[in-house]
């Protein structure tokens, strides 16, 4: 009687035992958030500025944009208060090489020669975060430079989360008239290149297909290049080979982008059906009113112009300004005057990625154009040029590409420089 007793003392004691040690249920993790509103002080939509604007943002898109009174936060709704700061359509960069880094640092030919394709690579994730923390969501980048098809590669690591970086639009290789293109050296055969050699109907169409079989989205094609007596340039492809390049490339829904400084190989480029013009510096008010016929673009890239030209001895504001950057001048003037669309790209790489803005600011601060002109271009525009219909404006159903700065860049471009919130896709890379 008194072991029974005890045994059932025991099983009591067990029980509790068993049910003091037993795991306590954790607390349920607070629900992720549906959407996101964000409230800053205005909204420039890629066309104007609505102060007192909020945008409400989930599963990846633009859900809403309106007054902020009009636009309340659903359940379990993340919401960002962002006092003072203008929030816009993340910008588009035009021209870009994440594969090259400044010229002052390493001279183009040794990057393309002695670099390893690894390094090459590696310093590429670094300015692909960069170029995206620079308030820049999506970059069209024209040319790996030596690098094959690193680009692509790039790309598909960003797109998988793997790196940060913009959404890109990659030319993989480029392609350059056979002799045309560098590096050079005398006496050296079969030196690594720059771009693809090809000429002739069956080698551009069979490097044409070779290229967009590796991936690229847009074709590039040097259509001068500086190969004529004394190093100037002079135009590369016949009129026939670029109307076969743009031919080929358009029967797989690819477009053509023509690096192009002299009038003739702009014209000549225009007149196969390319979309944009890289550069432009010898164009005439002729050839601007056949791009503006044409419907073609200019990218003038004057913030590589701005930076060879320092990287040369030129220091801005003292003395005359060198030739090259008074010729740029000219070309963009005479295109604003044609009507002719400007895309914005800086030919990035020639500087500093992450220094993307300097495009923006040189085509306001120096070369006349208004702020908003060219927010407008660097967003909505070159989302139209591109033919990127999913971004580049604030509205309902378009990709929450999104990124707020400090102050107004409509009345003072250098408040692009401020970034404080980065949004690709609904997902924060910087917040305040």
């Amino acid at each position: 009687m008194k072991l029974a007793k005890l045994l059932g003392c025991l099983l009591a004691l067990g029980a509790l035992t068993a049910r003091a040690q037993s795991p306590v249920a954790a607390p349920a993790a607070p629900p992720a958030p549906t959407a996101t509103l964000l409230r800053p002080a205005a909204v420039f939509d890629g066309q104007d500025l609505h102060p007192g604007w909020a945008v409400l943002v989930a599963d990846g898109k633009i859900v809403a944009a309106g007054p902020a009174a009009q636009l309340g936060a659903p359940a379990r709704a993340r919401v960002l208060e962002l006092p003072g700061l203008t929030l816009l359509p993340g910008l588009i960069e035009g021209h870009s090489h994440l594969l090259l880094h400044p010229y002052n640092e390493t001279p183009w030919d040794d990057q393309v020669l002695k670099e390893p394709l690894a390094l090459r690579v590696a310093r590429a994730t670094v300015h692909a975060q960069r170029t995206l923390l620079a308030g820049f969501t999506t970059a069209r980048d024209l040319g790996t430079e030596g690098a094959g098809y690193a680009d692509v590669g790039l790309k598909r690591a960003i797109d998988e989360g793997i790196i940060p970086g913009p959404r890109l639009l990659v030319a993989t290789r480029a392609l350059v008239a056979t002799g045309s293109y560098g590096p050079r050296l005398a006496a050296v055969d079969d030196l690594p290149q720059g771009a693809q050699e090809a000429d002739g109907v069956d080698g551009i169409i069979k490097a044409v297909r070779e290229q967009i079989g590796g991936g690229a989205d847009v074709v590039k094609v040097y259509a001068d290049y500086r190969w004529g007596p004394g190093g100037t340039a002079a135009p590369t492809f016949s009129q026939e080979e670029l109307t076969l390049i743009v031919q080929t490339a358009r029967s797989t829904g690819r477009g053509v982008v023509a690096h192009a400084s002299t009038a003739e190989g702009m014209r000549r480029a225009v007149l196969a059906g390319v979309e944009t013009i890289e550069h432009g510096d010898a164009g005439t008010p002729e050839v601007f009113r056949l791009m503006k016929q044409r419907g073609v673009a200019l990218c003038p890239t004057v913030a590589a112009t701005d930076a060879i030209s320092q990287y040369r001895g030129w220091k801005r504001g003292q003395g005359p300004a060198p030739e090259r950057v008074l010729a740029k001048h000219r070309a963009v003037a005479a295109a604003v005057q044609a009507g002719v669309a400007l895309a914005i790209g800086g030919d990035v790489g020639v500087f500093p990625h992450g220094d993307n803005a300097r495009e923006l600011e040189l085509l306001v601060n120096d070369y006349g154009l208004a702020p908003q002109q060219v927010l407008r271009a660097a967003t909505a525009g070159n989302a139209q040029i591109f033919h990127l219909a999913d971004r580049g404006r604030i509205a309902p159903g378009l990709l929450a590409d999104l990124v707020a700065v400090a102050g107004d860049p409509t009345r003072q471009v250098e408040a692009l420089r401020q970034v404080r919130l980065v949004m690709k896709g609904g997902v924060l890379y910087q917040q305040p």
